[in-house]
């Protein structure tokens, strides 16, 4: 069964909320996560003023079920978490393996990990009063936030969040009425339509890193969608990694060229022009910036480009675009220095009939010529290149 079918499975489980019912009064919802057409997470939970409970089923990179504990101080920070593990053949029904938990004790933030030999390892941080945890591709910490922020007269608030025993802050601003903003601190901005408790009835995070859509949602069926995706996990149907990683050699002629990059999935979505902006630079790929290595020297377009380690950027337009030579090397995606270009290239565009889901970089020619192609979707940029011996 594919993730598709899947995805349509799940739709009879749950119905969405709409945007004019009455979310004031729904402590007892979920969301439903989407990358592009595909289901990444799903979340129930229930919400006192202080307190939480929250069951996961996350998909990326297998599934994983996961519940959450939270009571909450009266700043509405961290009082107490526990966070379990499940059994994919049990689900939730299973008693679970708490695989963390936290502790406030004074002045001090008391954290005990599960380690790989089954001890716990215990770690003491800071208290800070008011943090919430953060939880990757997890946003029921984000709506205490919303909660919080809308409980000040101010019109933006700094919420710090804690990843593992580091905390990060995350910029919450009131943009109207129904709608606020949250930026992560490396990823980008999350808009976000809310109620007047702050409640989110619906998240974007399209122009983050992660591409993500949130949409709140009532009724949800979280152990028969864990199941059901349990179930697709042992048929050999993981999610797989939200961006898997390639490395890649390509022989021309006495010319070894190597390509390492993420390679991020369609699902579904719009790329370019969509979820990669025509005239900006883009990352070309996802996470570890793009390497590109070359054991001779290279004429690409009319740039000299000597034997060695380069990153690869582009910016992509609808007829063509740059494709960007940097000397930097060992960064990530979102670290560029624009000083340190070698050059840039322009690209020329063309379609296929055929789609690409993942992206995909290859390096083509014999004898002394070659091109190389940024291939994603339908849509392929090509630049010509001369190996000079």
């Amino acid at each position: 069964m594919n993730r598709y079918n899947i995805g349509l499975l799940i739709a009879a489980l749950f119905t969405f909320m709409s945007c004019s019912g009455n979310t004031e009064t729904a402590n007892n919802a979920g969301y439903v996560t989407l990358l592009g057409n595909d289901t990444l997470a799903v979340e129930t939970f229930e919400k006192t003023n202080a307190s939480i409970s929250a069951k996961v089923v996350l998909r990326s990179p297998r599934t994983t079920l996961k519940s959450y504990e939270l009571s909450l101080t009266e700043s509405g920070g961290i009082n107490e978490m526990t966070i379990k593990d499940y059994d994919l053949d049990n689900g939730f029904d299973s008693k679970g393996t708490v695989e963390r938990s936290y502790i406030k004790s004074g002045d001090s933030l008391v954290v005990s990990i599960l380690t790989n030999d089954g001890t716990y390892r215990t770690l003491t941080t800071t208290y800070e009063e008011g943090i919430l945890p953060f939880i990757d591709m997890v946003h029921w910490p984000f709506e205490v936030a919303f909660n919080n922020a809308m409980q000040t007269t101010a019109d933006s608030i700094d919420q710090r969040l804690l990843t593992g025993s580091r905390a990060s802050t995350f910029i919450v601003a009131k943009i109207d009425t129904d709608s606020m903003t949250i930026r992560h601190p490396s990823r980008g901005v999350m808009g976000v339509k809310v109620d007047r408790n702050g409640n989110i009835v619906e998240l974007d995070a399209s122009e983050t890193t992660r591409k993500l859509t949130v949409k709140r949602a009532n009724n949800i069926e979280i152990n028969s969608i864990a199941k059901r995706f349990a179930s697709s996990d042992k048929q050999g149907n993981p999610f797989g990694s939200l961006s898997g990683a390639v490395d890649e050699e390509f022989i021309i002629g006495n010319t070894e060229f190597n390509v390492s990059y993420g390679t991020p999935q369609r699902r579904g979505r719009n790329l370019f022009g969509g979820i990669v902006p025509f005239g900006q630079r883009w990352r070309t790929g996802a996470n570890r910036a793009t390497h590109f290595k070359t054991s001779s020297n290279l004429r690409i377009g009319d740039l000299k480009v000597p034997a060695g380690e380069y990153t690869l950027f582009s910016i992509p337009e609808k007829d063509g675009g740059l494709l960007i030579i940097n000397k930097q090397t060992g960064q990530n995606g979102q670290t560029y220095d624009q000083e340190r270009d070698l050059g840039r290239v322009p690209m020329s565009v063309s379609n296929k009939a055929d789609s690409t889901e993942g992206f995909t970089i290859l390096v083509e020619g014999e004898n002394n010529s070659g091109v190389i192609k940024l291939i994603w979707g339908n849509t392929v940029y090509s630049v010509d290149f001369e190996i000079e011996n």
